[in-house]
Protein backbone atom coordinates (compact mmCIF):
# COMPACT_ATOMS: atom_id res chain seq x y z
CA UNK A 1 0.00 0.00 0.00
CA UNK A 2 2.98 2.33 0.29
CA UNK A 3 2.99 2.50 -3.52
CA UNK A 4 -0.22 4.55 -3.41
CA UNK A 5 1.47 7.25 -1.31
CA UNK A 6 4.42 7.67 -3.66
CA UNK A 7 4.51 10.70 -6.00
CA UNK A 8 6.03 8.62 -8.83
CA UNK A 9 2.68 6.88 -9.37
CA UNK A 10 0.96 10.24 -9.84
CA UNK A 11 3.68 11.37 -12.29
CA UNK A 12 3.31 8.11 -14.23
CA UNK A 13 -0.45 8.60 -14.44
CA UNK A 14 0.08 12.18 -15.66
CA UNK A 15 2.54 11.02 -18.35
CA UNK A 16 0.07 8.37 -19.50
CA UNK A 17 -2.65 11.05 -19.71
CA UNK A 18 -0.34 13.31 -21.70
CA UNK A 19 0.37 10.55 -24.23
CA UNK A 20 -3.33 9.74 -24.60
CA UNK A 21 -4.00 13.43 -25.27
CA UNK A 22 -1.08 13.53 -27.73
CA UNK A 23 -2.45 10.55 -29.70
CA UNK A 24 -5.92 12.11 -29.69
CA UNK A 25 -4.64 15.37 -31.18
CA UNK A 26 -2.36 13.48 -33.61
CA UNK A 27 -5.33 11.43 -34.86
CA UNK A 28 -7.44 14.56 -35.40
CA UNK A 29 -4.70 16.54 -37.17
CA UNK A 30 -3.58 13.74 -39.48
CA UNK A 31 -7.04 12.21 -39.96
CA UNK A 32 -6.13 8.87 -38.43
CA UNK A 33 -8.97 6.63 -37.37
CA UNK A 34 -7.72 5.87 -33.86
CA UNK A 35 -11.02 6.61 -32.14
CA UNK A 36 -11.45 3.11 -30.62
CA UNK A 37 -7.85 3.03 -29.39
CA UNK A 38 -7.98 6.55 -27.95
CA UNK A 39 -11.37 5.96 -26.33
CA UNK A 40 -10.04 2.76 -24.76
CA UNK A 41 -6.99 4.61 -23.44
CA UNK A 42 -9.20 7.37 -21.95
CA UNK A 43 -11.39 4.75 -20.23
CA UNK A 44 -8.27 3.03 -18.88
CA UNK A 45 -6.93 6.37 -17.63
CA UNK A 46 -10.23 7.24 -15.95
CA UNK A 47 -10.55 3.76 -14.40
CA UNK A 48 -7.00 3.82 -12.97
CA UNK A 49 -7.55 7.33 -11.55
CA UNK A 50 -10.75 6.23 -9.82
CA UNK A 51 -9.13 3.07 -8.43
CA UNK A 52 -6.15 5.03 -7.04
CA UNK A 53 -8.46 7.64 -5.49
CA UNK A 54 -10.58 4.98 -3.80
CA UNK A 55 -7.52 3.09 -2.53
CA UNK A 56 -6.02 6.29 -1.15
CA UNK A 57 -9.24 7.21 0.69
CA UNK A 58 -9.61 3.68 2.13
CA UNK A 59 -6.01 3.81 3.33
CA UNK A 60 -6.63 7.19 5.02
CA UNK A 61 -9.74 5.88 6.79
CA UNK A 62 -7.90 2.79 8.03
CA UNK A 63 -5.03 4.94 9.28
CA UNK A 64 -7.36 7.19 11.31
CA UNK A 65 -8.77 4.26 13.27
CA UNK A 66 -5.24 2.96 13.87
CA UNK A 67 -4.11 6.37 15.14
CA UNK A 68 -7.06 6.55 17.56
CA UNK A 69 -6.27 3.09 18.89
CA UNK A 70 -2.60 4.01 19.21
CA UNK A 71 -3.44 7.19 21.15
CA UNK A 72 -5.72 5.30 23.54
CA UNK A 73 -2.95 2.79 24.23
CA UNK A 74 -0.16 5.34 24.72
CA UNK A 75 -1.80 8.40 26.29
CA UNK A 76 0.22 9.45 29.33
CA UNK A 77 2.42 6.35 29.13
CA UNK A 78 6.14 6.00 29.36
CA UNK A 79 8.04 3.03 27.96
CA UNK A 80 10.94 1.42 29.84
CA UNK A 81 13.36 -0.92 28.12
CA UNK A 82 16.37 -3.00 29.12
CA UNK A 83 19.41 -3.04 26.83
CA UNK A 84 20.31 -6.64 25.90
CA UNK A 85 24.00 -5.68 25.87
CA UNK A 86 24.58 -3.78 29.13
CA UNK A 87 21.28 -4.55 30.95
CA UNK A 88 20.87 -0.81 31.49
CA UNK A 89 17.32 0.46 31.82
CA UNK A 90 16.17 3.47 29.82
CA UNK A 91 12.90 5.24 29.15
CA UNK A 92 11.30 6.54 25.97
CA UNK A 93 8.38 8.99 26.00
CA UNK A 94 6.64 9.38 22.65
CA UNK A 95 4.03 11.77 21.37
CA UNK A 96 0.88 10.13 20.03
CA UNK A 97 -0.11 11.56 16.68
CA UNK A 98 0.55 8.79 14.13
CA UNK A 99 1.19 5.08 13.61
CA UNK A 100 4.00 3.54 15.59
CA UNK A 101 6.98 2.05 13.73
CA UNK A 102 10.13 0.36 15.04
CA UNK A 103 12.91 2.63 16.33
CA UNK A 104 16.61 2.28 15.56
CA UNK A 105 18.38 3.80 18.55
CA UNK A 106 21.65 3.81 20.47
CA UNK A 107 21.38 2.58 24.04
CA UNK A 108 21.33 5.65 26.32
CA UNK A 109 23.70 3.87 28.70
CA UNK A 110 26.26 1.93 26.63
CA UNK A 111 25.87 3.40 23.12
CA UNK A 112 25.24 0.12 21.32
CA UNK A 113 22.85 0.40 18.35
CA UNK A 114 19.67 -1.64 18.58
CA UNK A 115 16.07 -1.81 17.39
CA UNK A 116 12.94 -1.35 19.49
CA UNK A 117 10.12 -3.12 17.59
CA UNK A 118 6.78 -1.44 16.87
CA UNK A 119 5.11 -3.65 19.50
CA UNK A 120 7.86 -3.89 22.12
CA UNK A 121 8.11 -5.85 25.35
CA UNK A 122 8.35 -3.24 28.11
CA UNK A 123 9.72 -3.85 31.60
CA UNK A 124 7.74 -2.85 34.65
CA UNK A 125 9.09 -3.89 38.07
CA UNK A 126 12.81 -3.10 38.10
CA UNK A 127 12.87 0.62 37.27
CA UNK A 128 15.39 2.57 39.40
CA UNK A 129 14.34 5.74 41.23
CA UNK A 130 17.36 7.72 40.00
CA UNK A 131 17.16 9.27 36.53
CA UNK A 132 19.62 10.95 34.17
CA UNK A 133 18.97 14.13 32.27
CA UNK A 134 16.76 13.68 29.22
CA UNK A 135 17.37 14.25 25.51
CA UNK A 136 14.68 15.35 23.07
CA UNK A 137 14.64 14.37 19.41
CA UNK A 138 12.49 15.70 16.58
CA UNK A 139 11.86 14.11 13.16
CA UNK A 140 12.86 16.33 10.26
CA UNK A 141 10.20 14.73 8.07
CA UNK A 142 6.98 14.58 10.14
CA UNK A 143 7.92 16.87 13.06
CA UNK A 144 7.04 14.35 15.80
CA UNK A 145 9.32 14.03 18.79
CA UNK A 146 10.49 11.60 21.45
CA UNK A 147 12.27 12.08 24.76
CA UNK A 148 14.85 9.58 26.01
CA UNK A 149 16.71 9.19 29.30
CA UNK A 150 18.65 6.58 31.21
CA UNK A 151 17.24 5.20 34.44
CA UNK A 152 19.75 5.09 37.29
CA UNK A 153 22.83 6.01 35.23
CA UNK A 154 24.51 8.75 33.27
CA UNK A 155 23.18 9.36 29.80
CA UNK A 156 25.47 8.19 26.98
CA UNK A 157 27.01 11.29 25.38
CA UNK A 158 26.23 10.42 21.74
CA UNK A 159 22.76 8.89 22.08
CA UNK A 160 21.04 8.96 18.69
CA UNK A 161 17.70 7.93 17.20
CA UNK A 162 18.21 6.66 13.65
CA UNK A 163 14.58 6.24 12.58
CA UNK A 164 11.31 7.98 13.35
CA UNK A 165 8.82 5.80 15.26
CA UNK A 166 5.91 7.65 13.65
CA UNK A 167 6.52 8.18 9.93
CA UNK A 168 9.19 5.47 9.59
CA UNK A 169 11.76 7.84 8.03
CA UNK A 170 15.15 6.18 8.32
CA UNK A 171 17.15 9.36 8.78
CA UNK A 172 18.59 10.32 12.17
CA UNK A 173 16.19 12.45 14.19
CA UNK A 174 17.44 15.92 15.15
CA UNK A 175 18.54 16.42 18.73
CA UNK A 176 16.80 19.48 20.17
Amino acid sequence: MRLIERPELFVLLMLFGFWVLFFSVWGVIFSKDWSILVLTLYVLLLFSSVILTVLKSVKATAKISTIEEFEKRLKGSLYHFKCPSCNGIFAVKESTSTDKKSIIITCPECGRVGVIPSVPDCIEGEIPEEKSGNVNFKCGSCGEGITIWAEGAKLYQDVCVYSCPFCGEEEPMKRI
